[in-house]
């Protein structure tokens, strides 16, 4: 039986998102949910009014903390939010919510009913998931990322950046031990792909996905990042098999 299940939301400037996908996110977990559970909020510098939305959220619920970290990338909030973490099952989910929220019931049940489930990676591109409202061009970038990781990184999953990844809290501690030091969206691309070398039992997940349209992803940059740091983390790979 799972003890405890810690949410990690990551955030830069999302005063306009933030207060509702916790609220949403709050009022399924309290009613859906039967084992404990914390929401850790964790601001990667923010310099709009999510601190201040997040202070107050932190006073609303007791089960949600507010954290702030002065670097930036989702990588470093994952990283900090698993050094932190003491439930059972660590995770984290984008505050748009885009991965469905039955999906988290459905998750702590495919870790309860499985001991050597180590780890549910969301997947936007199996051929059981349903993603709505897709850009064109946003699916070419993901679309294209995947057969990258494939060919190149020869990864496993059907999809790397989906934004629900869950792991139990050992597996989460040994793989950061093991990641490298990127701080943007790569760091969880990585964390996959090392437990995936690790020979980790994973589990990925088809889930139903709604694009949100008010991203501040910037994706020239993004895939700038991709490409460089598959070229480091293919050379890394190359070495550390030898």
């Amino acid at each position: 039986m799972i003890n405890g299940v810690n949410f990690l939301f990551p955030v830069l400037n999302e005063h306009l998102r933030l207060s509702k996908g916790i609220e949403n996110a709050y009022a399924y977990l309290k009613e859906n949910l039967e084992c404990p559970f914390d929401m850790t909020i964790i601001d990667n510098g923010s310099d709009d009014d999510t601190p201040k939305i997040g202070k107050a959220l932190e006073e609303k619920y007791p089960e949600v903390t507010y954290m702030r970290i002065e670097e930036r990338g989702v990588g470093v909030a994952f990283k900090t939010g698993i050094e932190n973490n003491t439930r059972d099952i660590v995770g984290y989910m984008d505050i748009d919510l885009s991965t469905d929220l039955k999906y988290v019931k459905k998750m702590l049940e495919a870790f309860d009913s499985d001991p050597d489930l180590c780890y549910v990676n969301g997947t936007r591109f199996s051929k059981l998931s349903d993603t709505q409202g897709r850009k064109w061009y946003r699916k070419i970038t993901s679309k294209g990322l995947v057969v990258l990781l494939k060919s190149v990184l020869k990864m496993k999953a059907t999809d790397a950046v989906c934004g629900f990844t869950f792991v139990r809290k050992e597996t989460g501690e040994r793989l950061i031990g093991e990641c490298g030091n990127d701080k943007g969206w790569f760091y969880t691309i990585e964390f996959l792909l090392r437990a995936e070398r690790d020979g980790i039992k994973i589990y990925d997940m088809p889930v139903e996905w709604q694009e949100d349209y008010n991203t501040t992803v910037n994706i020239p940059k993004t895939i700038k990042n991709y490409l460089s740091n598959i070229k480091r983390l293919h050379k890394t790979f190359k070495e550390e098999s030898r």
